[in-house]
């Protein structure tokens, strides 16, 4: 047993369904990463590479090309990515916090649960059947295509839709026979790919001259900074202590107090915001780019440029828009009231506060201070990247959204690996309980 708890590999070969689920995990993500390179039928490869070694994009395609692991800029079939079933999720679920028929589906337990799985797969496939079209319909040109025309868009929106319903079940297999959830694993992948060929630009741009060697440094000193500020600030919770009442022998003797806490996280909306709020940003360059070719909206294009990222109008907007949703999202997944009706049944007390609403009343106030301050911080977090490449023209995209999943997905994905490692010792401690027992 001493043996065992001194050398933690030791024990790790004994974990056959650990391992078996971290071997699923690396093959699931090995096929994603190879389908990510997989052309569409009649892209041209060549060329598309050129263009985008010339730049151009930007905004919320940049971030689906990070989301996609580069599968986006090559138009390989999952360029898409697991975008529309985060999409579709996120509708779903607030679908199920606001419409009633929908609110008790989720109170009729796993055939609730079920039901609201179909639909959010039912709105996947809507959504990525309509955004392969316009993706289709876009990149339908002479020079990226071979043969442009009506056929390549149907076979693009079938490619496209195939692979994101791929996507779609390979992630739920992953989140069934390995180890964390199989969608944010998809995504973090995606973002981790990129991670190194930033870190070798990088240190290539220090070699030869463009970025100084002192600023290289100090850039990796903020990346380090911010990222051990997200992880702090995503352990973060605000602990309202509470009181349990329970007998204690007969009907003569007294209560006694058992005390314990209410646990609230400071960023109770997680990266909804951000990405609520870079979609919205995305609509007037996607406007443009469809109206690319037309001289009588001048407006479109100017108002396109003066939301480019960078772009002073971007970051107070992209800003404003991430606390307004922080709080839309946050009043949506947490019911003060519900909390309070829950501790109320279960005999539990604030200290100092009524039962009912008084309680209610007073964990709203406490969850509006909360968010305001997990609205600051993920407005500090997403704005780094601007602010890194606009003062220092640096070469990679750091901060926001991806920096927050990658954090979010590896402390879930280590504390699964550490409940499977307790769970197998209590195990090992209840068969050799029953072996002395007998």
């Amino acid at each position: 047993m001493a043996a065992s708890q001194s050398n933690p590999l030791a024990a790790f070969g004994k974990l056959t369904e650990l391992k078996q689920r971290l071997l699923f995990v690396i093959a699931a993500l090995f096929v994603y990463r190879l389908g990510s390179y997989i052309p569409l039928p009649g892209v041209n490869s060549d060329e598309l590479a050129r263009r985008a070694a010339a730049g151009g994009g930007g905004g919320l395609l940049d971030m689906i090309n990070m989301f996609s692991g580069g599968a986006f800029s090559r138009l390989s079939v999952f360029a898409l990515g697991v975008i529309p079933y985060i999409s579709a999720s996120i509708i779903v679920q607030m679908f199920a916090t606001v419409v009633p028929a929908w609110q008790a589906l989720r109170k009729e337990g796993e055939s609730g649960r079920r039901k609201l799985t179909t639909y959010t797969r039912i709105g996947t496939l809507a959504l990525a059947l309509f955004q392969s079209f316009g993706l289709a319909v876009t990149q339908n040109q002479p020079g990226i295509v071979y043969a442009p025309g009506p056929s390549f868009i149907f076979t693009t929106m079938v490619g496209l839709t195939a692979g994101v319903m791929f996507l779609m079940w390979l992630g739920e297999q992953i989140t069934e026979r390995g180890i964390g959830n199989g969608i944010s694993l998809l995504i973090f992948a995606g973002i981790v790919a990129g991670l190194p060929a930033a870190v070798v630009t990088t240190l290539g741009m220090a070699q030869s001259g463009e970025l100084p060697i002192l600023r290289v440094l100090i850039i990796f000193a903020v990346v380090v900074a911010v990222t051990a500020f997200v992880v702090f600030m995503e352990r973060g919770q605000r602990r309202i202590t509470v009181n349990y009442a329970r007998r204690q022998g007969g009907a003569g003797k007294a209560y006694m107090n058992q005390s314990s806490h209410l646990p609230l996280k400071i960023n109770m909306a997680g990266v909804i915001p951000p990405i609520f709020a870079s979609s919205l940003l995305m609509f007037p360059a996607t406007a443009a780019t469809w109206f690319n070719n037309s001289n009588e909206i001048h407006w479109l294009q100017v108002l396109t440029a003066s939301l480019g990222p960078g772009q002073p109008l971007h970051m107070f907007i992209y800003g404003l828009l991430i606390i307004v949703f922080a709080y839309f999202y946050t009043a949506l997944t947490f019911n003060s009231q519900e909390t309070a009706d829950n501790l109320k049944r279960s005999g539990a007390l604030i200290p100092g506060m009524r039962p009912g609403k008084a309680t209610a009343d007073y964990i709203d106030g406490v969850m509006t201070r909360l968010t305001g301050a997990g609205a600051l911080y993920l407005v500090a977090v997403c704005l780094v990247p601007d602010l890194l490449r606009n003062a220092w023209n640096v070469p990679f995209y750091f901060g926001g959204t991806s920096l927050l999943i990658v954090v979010v997905v590896v402390m879930d994905f280590t504390a699964q690996i550490q409940a499977h490692l307790v769970s197998h010792q209590y195990e090992s401690l209840l068969k050799k309980a029953n072996l002395r027992g007998r």
